[in-house]
This record gives structure tokens, C-alpha cells and sequence, in this order.
């Protein structure tokens, strides 16, 4: 080796060291995050306010209007009197975190942050307007975030000098209830403010989610498959509201179902968001809006807010839906289970042995029985038709998800089903008091479509590297309350399963909003779990 190349390696070791020491005293430095301003006293700056006060840093409150700062202050010195009169804190502990919070109504008085989280109104051109007069007030070593549940970060640090230094960080409201964080980098942010604010997030006592800027980030992106395909199955006429809701919650586990979803959240901000993604996708069809949602904003129906939405409110209270009982039992002499589809077959054989019931096990069906079929995302028309079946008899059942954890049955007819029949099959199925739902004929049922579409643009959004697959599951389990993450989901309910089905209801609606994920096809193929990426990369 020359004496040349040697100093030539030595000098790249040397560049290298500092170069490592300056990046971890940079990292150093970004974790030393003690001093942190808030814009915008509304109910996001409060609780931003609130969780950084608690957890000891120095909080300066900014907003151009005095008695909303007042108010603000108010509200939080009594948030936390309650929290200590519940010993969920000590008076001491709420005293000190009062003591944290400064009020300010000059920006100037953010001079000295190490951070400012924006969260003024959502527009751009204001937020743009913002960040560069708070460029010409804070230090050059000042991290500047947007809360931001919308706009694209790389557009709002396009306004600045300094763009690097410029990240997204989007709670959800309310925010010391929700747990989750989006920590979002621009197209120009350094990385390392990003990880700064994965460990301050930690200090908050709340979960961070990393994600690149696309629109909806993970949580808004990901919450498409219930609210759009809730509404596409209302405007089909498949069924009601409230049964579509009571199909979710008490068949597929979870906690609200769409429409109870969007009257909490308030339907002019679900419907703003449905439109805002679905454009910004440049009109995909899986994100595509409802002419519901559209009529009923038009209306100012927009949920608990106006005391009226897709359910009526007194005094704040939704007003159940009374279901009708399930017709008394008849007699039948045997039902036939169709074998096309061996799973769906199986599950609904064992079900209705439970109940009694006595299957005819012939290949094809008798004169006198009831006729059942079990589709994976087709509808009843389509398996009369495919398999020879007496339409007036025939019902069909969803078994995708398991009957020993439900607490709610799907029965779906066909423009061609007998009432009679449908009312046996009711009876049948309803007969150990499990409340049965009766639907219109629809591809994939109610809860095979929902969530299909949860579990298809989740891997979407794996499959555009947009977030980590644990980093999604993560961030929609918290973030919208799922029961699992939407790849766990897919999981469970069978990978293999969720594709038929999509691929069925793209056949049989031709409408590519079905159309299924890459990562999803890719992962069925090669047997592999949603959740797993490629070994050692």
C-alpha cells in the first residue's frame, strides 16, 4: 500500500469520526428538547399543552387572541383539579404543571423554544404565512412541527428558509386520551428531527408512528375502508344504517360501527376528509366518496353536534333502532349447506348441527329444503346462477368470521328468495337467541366488504412504504379504536380468504375499488404473513 493511499484512508477515518461525533452531538442536542411552544389555543393546542406540561417541559402557549388564551388556561388549571380530585394526579403534580404553561400572544415570545408545534386552522396558505414569521423569530437550531391532520408537510416547509428542520407531528383528538402519534417526514425533513420527536413522544407518554408525507398519512389513509364502504353498502340499499353498525360491532368486533363513527366525529369533517384523500389520490377508486355524504352536509346533518345524523339525538343521546324479532321457528325437514366453497361449507355445517338442524348431505339439494350458500364475496345471485340452484330456497350465510365469537349473524336473500324460506332460514339461525341481520343481496355481505377494504388498504399502504407494517397496525389499533391493526386482521380472518373475496367482488361488480393489493397477493402466494417483510432487510 502507498504512503498516498494510507493518508488518503487515514484521512477518511478521521472525516468519518467527526463526522459521527457531529451527528451525535446533533442527536444529543435534538433530544434536549425542554422548551416548547404551542399555536393555537383550541382543543389540539390544549392538549399538546396538556401532555407536554405533565411531563415537565416548559410550554409557551402562543395565539393571537388573548381570551382564547385565558380560556385555555382556565380550562386546563381545571382539567387538572379534576385529574387530582380522581388521584389520577397529585395536587403538587397539577400545581407544577400549571406552573409549566406561559401564555403569549407575541410570537415573539417563542424565541427561545427548542420546538413549536403549529396547530392554527387548516389551510395552507396560513400555515405557509406562519412558519416563515416564525422563521425570522426562533433559533436556527428550533424545531418547527405541524400538527396538521391533512396538508402536505413538504408544501408547508416550502415556505421556509430552512425546510430540513421542518416535520410533521399530527396528534388525535382528544389528545391525552389518544395514545398515538404521526411523526411525518417531509420530502426535505433531516431525519434526525424526526427522531427527535419519536423520543420526545416517549417522554409524553405517548405511542410514535413514523410515516412518510402522502395524503392521510397512516391513520386518515388507512380509515377509508370503513366510513367509504359503510356508505357505498347504504347507498346500494343492501340494508340500514344502524344494521350495518350493529353487523360491525357485534359480528366483526368492533367497537362503532361506520355511521356511529362519522355522527361522533361529525360528518362534515369525515365527509372534507373523504373528498381531501380521495382527490389528493387523484380519484382512486377505493377512496372514492358517497353522494350521501355529499346531500347530507348540504343538509347541516352532520351527527352528535347538530342532534341529528344517521341516528337521532336527545339530549346527546343516540336513539336505538328497535329490531324486529326473529320470525317464530317453523319446521323444516332438512337444510342443504352448499359445498362450493369447502371453509364457508364447514363452518356453517358445524353452526347449524348446534342448532339441531338436519343437513342433507347429498351433492345436490332435495325438493323440500332450505338452500344455503356461503359466499366470499359474491352475492346469492351469483351462486343460484354458477351453481344451479333454486333461487326462491336459496339464503345465504356469512362465515368468514368465527360464530364462537360473535354475537350477531348474517343472512343475505336475493331478489328471488321466497319470504317464506328467508323466515325459515331466520328462524333456523336466530333459534339460540344470537340476533340474526337479514340483508339485502349484496357481493361479500357487510362485513366480508368492510373489512376487506380495512385489510387491502392497509397493505396498500405498506406496499407504497409509506409506514412500517408494525408502524400501521400500531397506529390504526390506537388511532381508530380497530379491535387489531388492520395486516393483524387480515391475518387472522385468513389471507387467503381476503383476497377471494376482493377478487369475487371485483368480478362480480367490476368496480376496481376491489381491486386487490400487491403486497397482499404477493404475501398469499408465498404463504407469508401481512406483517412480515423481507428477511434481513
Amino acid at each position: 500500500m502507498s504512503d498516498k493511499s494510507t493518508d488518503s484512508e487515514l484521512c477518511g477515518l478521521h472525516a468519518n469520526r467527526y463526522s459521527m461525533l457531529e451527528k451525535n452531538e446533533e442527536e444529543q442536542k435534538m433530544k434536549k428538547i425542554q422548551i416548547v411552544g404551542v399555536a393555537g389555543a383550541g382543543a389540539m393546542g390544549r392538549g399538546i399543552v396538556q401532555i407536554a406540561a405533565q411531563a415537565g417541559l416548559t410550554v409557551r402557549l402562543f395565539d393571537v387572541q388573548p381570551k382564547a388564551l385565558e380560556a385555555a388556561r382556565e380550562s386546563l388549571a381545571a382539567t387538572w383539579t379534576t385529574l387530582a380530585t380522581k388521584s389520577k394526579i397529585t395536587p403538587e403534580q397539577a400545581q407544577a404543571a400549571l406552573a409549566n404553561v406561559h401564555l403569549a400572544s407575541d410570537i415573539q415570545a417563542l424565541a427561545d423554544c427548542d420546538l413549536v408545534i403549529e396547530a392554527i386552522v387548516e389551510r395552507l396558505d396560513i400555515k405557509q404565512q406562519f412558519f416563515r414569521e416564525l422563521e425570522a423569530v426562533v433559533s436556527q437550531e428550533c424545531l418547527l412541527v405541524s400538527n396538521t391532520s391533512s396538508l402536505s408537510i413538504t408544501s408547508i416547509a416550502a415556505a421556509c428558509k430552512h425546510p430540513e428542520r421542518v416535520a410533521g407531528y399530527h396528534f388525535f383528538n382528544p389528545v391525552p386520551l389518544m395514545k398515538v402519534v404521526e411523526v411525518i417526514d417531509g420530502l426535505k425533513s433531516d431525519p434526525q428531527v424526526g427522531d427527535a420527536l419519536m423520543e420526545l413522544t416517549h417522554r409524553m407518554g405517548h405511542t410514535p408512528v413514523r410515516a412518510k408525507d402522502m395524503p392521510g398519512f397512516i391513520v386518515n389513509h388507512a380509515g377509508r375502508g370503513m366510513g367509504t364502504e359503510g356508505l357505498r353498502i347504504a347507498q346500494e340499499n343492501v340494508t340500514s344504517f344502524s344494521t350495518i353498525d350493529s353487523i360491525m360491532r357485534e359480528q366483526a368486533g368492533f367497537k362503532m360501527g361506520p355511521f356511529e363513527l362519522m355522527d361522533l366525529t361529525g360528518l362534515d369533517v369525515s365527509h372534507a376528509v373523504m373528498e381531501s384523500i380521495y382527490r389528493q389520490f387523484f380519484d382512486e377508486p377505493r377512496f372514492k366518496p358517497s353522494p350521501i355524504g355529499t346531500i347530507r352536509v348540504a343538509g347541516g346533518i352532520f351527527g352528535r353536534k347538530t342532534q341529528a345524523g344517521f341516528y337521532d339525538y336527545v339530549d346527546g343521546q343516540k336513539q336505538v333502532v328497535i329490531e324486529p324479532p326473529a320470525p317464530e321457528q317453523q319446521t323444516v325437514a332438512k337444510v342443504w349447506v352448499s359445498h362450493a366453497h369447502a371453509l364457508g361449507h364447514a363452518r356453517a355445517a358445524n353452526l347449524l348441527r348446534s342448532l339441531g338442524a338436519t343437513l342433507e348431505m347429498g351433492s345436490a339439494p332435495g325438493p323440500d329444503c332450505l338452500i344455503i350458500v356461503t359466499p366470499y364475496g359474491q352475492d346469492v345471485s351469483t351462486c343460484v346462477a354458477l351453481q344451479g340452484l333454486d333461487a326462491a330456497r336459496t339464503v345465504g350465510l356469512d362465515t368468514l368470521n368465527d360464530f364462537e365469537q360473535t354475537r350477531r349473524r348474517t343472512l343475505m336473500v336475493s331478489p328471488a328468495t321466497d319470504v317464506k324460506w328467508q323466515n325459515v332460514a331466520h328462524a333456523l339461525l336466530g333459534s339460540d337467541n344470537v340476533r340474526v341481520s337479514v340483508i339485502e343481496d349484496s357481493a361479500g355481505f357487510v362485513a366480508q366488504r368492510i373489512q376487506a377494504l380495512i385489510v387491502n388498504i392497509a397493505c396498500d399502504i405498506a406496499q407504497q412504504g409509506i409506514a412500517t407494517p408494525v408502524d400501521i397496525d400500531r397506529a390504526v389499533s390506537l388511532g381508530l379504536g380497530y379491535p387489531r391493526g388492520p395486516l393483524a386482521l387480515g391475518d387472522v380472518l385468513g389471507t387467503s380468504q381476503i383476497l377471494e373475496i376482493l377478487k369475487n367482488m371485483q368480478e362480480v361488480t367490476g368496480d376496481p375499488r376491489y381491486r386487490p393489493s400487491l403486497w397482499l397477493q404477493r404475501r398469499v402466494q408465498l404463504g407469508m404473513s401481512l406483517l412480515q417483510t423481507r428477511s434481513g432487510a
